[in-house]
């Protein structure tokens, strides 16, 4: 639905689920590269983003992202330690920090760490315009605190 050009709706968050650039999972990732102008537009207005791991080993996953990053692709658990002051910090409070299981790193990346697990970046974040995108490798569902704080900061804006 996202790169339908006739689609619009009224939304304060969007997320992007672990698995959206192996085509064994799904066929999101050419519609997210067809939607990369609204989705920025839509952040840039206020909205939120949240996008997990991509689960494959591709260097082009996000490239419809307003902003570039690199991903590598390596399953592991491992501990992680978020930043306090990041509007991620409480993603993984319903889990063990210690256990966390992640589909990969975000070796380069033009973003703001939020998230480490053995000095290497699995949470990120970024502001872009009015709204904000974190980029998460944790293959766990994000928290139900972090999930309505994310969901309800964002501004109602179209998409």
């Amino acid at each position: 639905m996202l790169a339908t050009p006739f689609y619009r709706s009224t939304l304060n968050c969007l997320i992007i689920p672990t698995g959206f650039g192996n085509p064994k999972y799904s066929k999101l990732l050419p519609a997210l590269r067809a939607s990369g102008s609204r989705i920025k537009k839509f952040v840039e207005n206020g909205g939120n983003l949240l996008v997990f791991g991509a689960a494959i080993e591709n260097p082009l996953a996000y490239d419809w992202l307003p902003f570039s990053l690199k991903y590598q692709h390596e399953y592991f658990p491992r501990k992680i330690i978020c930043s306090p002051i990041s509007i991620a910090s409480n993603i993984i409070e319903d889990y063990d920090a210690d256990k966390i299981e992640c589909d990969g790193i975000f070796p380069s990346h033009e973003c703001d760490i939020a998230g480490v697990a053995d000095d290497c970046a699995v949470i990120l974040e970024k502001q872009v315009g009015k709204g904000r995108v974190v980029v998460t490798s944790i293959h766990e569902f994000p928290s139900r605190a972090f999930i309505k704080n994310f969901c309800h900061s964002g501004t109602q804006t179209l998409f």
